[in-house]
């Protein structure tokens, strides 16, 4: 049986995980206004009708988190005219290389080594941690170029859940959304029609058995405990969000300003 979407959101059929992030309320009281922010995940199999709609929404920049690896395997963004394209890769196409092709290739026995035990989790949780910590600069980026001319925006990585997820969080927290409706958008990637579909190109009887299932969910769920490691990341680091914001990602308090005039309503 075909998997139902909401009404209120697009279905496209080579796109998984988009939405619109606006509605979320701030804790001064203000909304992200509808149509200036989305996410996904890649839109390399986007199909004709897939980009005729992304097409309608007037983006000015698409922000593509994946790096090379990622792109020789799901392939190129599909062009959609008049749209700026940025590749800011979150992470190193040689980082974990071995780790996802065993994800891809082993059989049980390497994922249980591997992932058993909360080995998995805390692997997810340790890249969230690192991204805050190590990519400064391309967050920085992201946030100056909104600041100054980049929306509408749509910002994508693969499934459209961690590298993605934690750029639009970044980007809420920089126009005051409240933690508990960042937390609860990141989560909205685990509902069964937004999931990145698992590839395992393992051909035996058990390469997608209940078992492998249950081991491989750690990284293709979206769970509290990794945005949590990521703002804890935060305030060890920096002590509180507004001195990860300024001295972290150099945003000065005018650059916020403006970033809050164009996301807010």
């Amino acid at each position: 049986m075909t998997q139902q979407v909401p009404s209120t959101e697009p279905e496209l059929a080579g796109v998984r995980n988009f939405r619109d992030v606006g509605g979320l309320s701030t804790v001064d009281g203000r909304r992200v206004r509808h149509g200036v922010l989305f996410r996904s995940g890649h839109l390399a199999h986007a199909t004709a009708a897939d980009a005729a709609f992304l097409s309608s929404l007037g983006l000015h920049t698409v922000f593509d988190f994946r790096n090379a690896a990622d792109q020789r395997l799901e392939g190129p963004d599909v062009e959609l005219p008049g749209v700026r394209n940025v590749n800011l890769p979150l992470t190193d196409p040689a980082d974990g290389a071995e780790f996802w092709k065993m994800v891809r290739d082993g059989d049980l026995d390497q994922l249980r080594t591997v992932l058993s035990d909360g080995r998995a989790a805390e692997r997810m949780a340790s890249s969230y941690r690192t991204i805050i910590r190590e990519r400064t600069a391309e967050h920085s980026r992201v946030l100056h170029a909104l600041a100054e001319d980049s929306v509408p925006a749509l910002m994508h990585c693969a499934a459209g859940k961690d590298r993605a997820g934690l750029s639009i969080a970044v980007t809420l927290l920089a126009v005051g959304v409240e933690r508990e409706a960042i937390e609860a958008d990141y989560l909205e990637s685990n509902a069964a029609h937004r999931r990145y579909k698992v590839h395992r190109s393992a051909s035996s009887p058990d390469a997608m058995s209940p078992e492998v299932m249950e081991l491989l969910s750690p990284l293709f769920d979206a769970r509290a405990e990794y945005l949590a490691a990521a703002f804890a990341t935060i305030e060890q680091l920096w002590g509180d969000t507004d001195t990860y914001l300024t001295e972290g990602l150099g945003l000065a308090p005018e650059t916020r300003e403006r970033l809050r005039e164009r996301l807010l309503d």
